[in-house]
């Protein structure tokens, strides 16, 4: 493999000269990503799609990298063979450019692989059905030259693999499912007697006792005239059932925020929006979490934030961050965002207004911290809220209390949250940000700057041309913010808060005088038509009775 083939540049060529129609000498590497519409103009793809074709593209990349790590690059070649084992292509059936992409810096690698490489027991036999797919498919019309082609001899097999029957897992895991609830759940039984048996439980031998008694009860009955089901019925009167209780309400402290360590693997600019970067990022979440894909064999979370044009795109790729994990997503422009990336931001000077064109820090853990490891506040322990309640408006309580100090490392002062300041909490010191390994979460240089939460016209007005939280364009209240505003720098949110909508300026023309209007003349055409009623019942009668008399 050579270094060529990991260069942008060399894919450009390679791409006009098997569709030279289509890819024009004027087509830059920036364009790359948008190229799957033309070179498959009969395919559509929806903005997921897209954000998968670029990282596709850049994955391709790193598989042609030539002095990667060899443990490495086994890991990366058998995540994309297990993602080939249940597709035809990247995407699954459409054809992209990151297959064409694939192929270019791929196959020159599948050429020099042994017979046990590509089709062993541990072999790569899924990218090897891809690369002949995409070298001989008219779909893709590479028209490669027969001596340039991935020789493929489909006899040489040397391990097959059991194919996997969807109805027999669904079963073995259905069983698997079955017996460790019954593991958890198991009762022991003494010997000779079977479960419905138990002394414990009423079985089958109480329910004929109690049916004995019925019929006894029933003959007596009819012999004195009494009935006994009458007595029977009162005495198994329901009684009413206790209402449940609610379950206590945790109370109030910046662990309910779920914070953790977050790699970001891979960060591009949104297809649909100038201000917004989508990345890929690593929390550390089991597989089958919800809104979470697989990406270079990791469990990840595809993160909107509003970074595109105050931190340059080269600073988001491959660094650690701290995310907030518990924030209910929010689609921003067509691309679901499941988390947020937590940054810093200085308060402007009193009696200037924040043009929000920066400087904005993100916030870094310890060099050494783990992708998915807790981040707590020093002094505020406990467990975080599965989701955050919209309503409750934790996240926004809590965010003025986020703070910078001296030494450049994160804290919480709760001089900034009103709430806190009383009871057992009263004259807490600044807790610093730290990870559960130790290390403390830090800043490049934003010191002692105030939280400042008001926003200029202008980013209001550029705002609101993006599907992002109504938490960024409404300030809050002045008294809050004079309250807050000489303790802390602002640790911002860099994507959206709970909730999402589009964000207007609100005026008097806000205030429904149609809806007033339309009922006005209802009212009255219902006042016309009635009258002309009453007026027409009226002269009948006069004319009943002038005929009468």
């Amino acid at each position: 493999m050579s270094n060529s083939l990991t260069s942008p540049t060399a894919l450009l060529d390679f791409l006009k000269s098997k569709y030279p129609s289509t890819v024009s000498s004027s087509t830059s590497e920036a364009d790359l990503p948008s190229l799957s519409h033309h070179l498959f103009p009969s395919s559509s793809y929806t903005d997921n799609e897209k954000v998968e074709t670029s990282q596709w593209l850049t994955t391709s990349s790193r598989l042609a990298t030539p002095d990667e790590d060899e443990a490495k690059h086994a890991e990366r070649l058998g995540s994309l063979n297990i993602h080939l084992s249940t597709r035809t292509t990247l995407l699954g059936s459409k054809p992209s450019v990151a297959d064409v992409a694939l192929y270019y810096r791929l196959a020159p690698a599948v050429k020099s692989w042994s017979a046990e490489e590509r089709t062993g027991e541990h072999g790569y036999h899924h990218i090897v059905r891809f690369i002949d797919f995409v070298q001989s498919a008219p779909l893709f019309s590479l028209s490669v030259k027969e001596e340039d082609k991935v020789p493929i001899d489909l006899n040489d097999i040397k391990f097959v693999h059991k194919p996997l029957d969807a109805k027999e897992e669904k079963e073995r895991k259905k069983k698997e499912k079955a017996a460790a609830a019954a593991g958890d759940s198991k009762i022991s039984l003494p010997v000779g007697k079977g479960k419905g048996q138990d002394d414990s439980k009423p079985g089958k031998t109480e329910k004929a006792r109690e049916a004995a008694q019925n019929t006894e009860g029933k003959v007596q009955g009819a012999v004195t005239g009494d009935n006994p089901q009458q007595s029977k019925k009162e005495k198994k009167e329901k009684q009413p059932k206790p209402q449940k209780q609610p379950p206590k309400e945790a109370p109030l402290s910046p662990c309910l925020i779920d914070l953790r360590v977050g790699h970001i693997l891979k960060a591009i600019n949104h297809p649909n929006a100038d201000s917004l970067y989508v990345s890929t990022i690593a929390c550390g979440d089991p597989p089958g979490t919800d809104n979470t894909s697989e990406y270079e064999g990791q469990i990840v979370r595809t993160v909107c934030s509003g970074l595109n044009g105050l931190v340059p795109l080269e600073e988001m790729q491959g660094r650690k961050i701290i995310a907030v994990c518990n924030l209910k997503p929010v689609t921003m422009r067509g691309i679901k965002s499941a988390a947020m990336v937590l940054a810093a931001s200085p308060r402007p000077k009193e009696g200037e207004g924040d043009d929000h064109k920066g400087p904005v820090e993100l916030v870094s853990p310890p060099e050494n911290a783990k992708a998915g490891e807790r981040v707590i506040f020093e002094g505020w322990a406990g467990e975080p809220d599965g989701v955050l309640n919209p309503k409750k408006k934790v996240w926004e309580t809590l965010q003025p209390g986020f703070t910078t100090t001296q030494g450049l490392e994160v804290g919480f002062d709760i001089s900034g949250v009103p709430q806190l300041q009383e009871g057992e909490n009263a004259g807490k010191p600044t807790g610093k940000l730290v990870t559960s390994s130790g290390g403390t979460c830090s800043v490049k240089s934003l010191t002692n700057a105030v939280l400042h939460r008001s926003h200029s016209p202008q980013l209001t007005k550029q705002v609101s041309r993006e599907r992002i939280s109504p938490d960024l364009a409404n300030p809050r209240p002045e008294k809050q913010q004079r309250s807050t505003s000489a303790i802390m720098p602002a640790l911002i949110i860099s994507n959206q808060s709970i909730g999402q909508g589009e964000i207007t300026q609100g005026t008097s023309s806000n205030i429904p005088i149609g809806k007033f209007a339309i009922c006005g003349v209802f009212v009255i055409i219902g006042s016309v038509a009635l009258i002309a009623t009453i007026a027409l019942i009226i002269k009948r009668q006069r004319k009943k009775r002038a005929g009468k008399a």
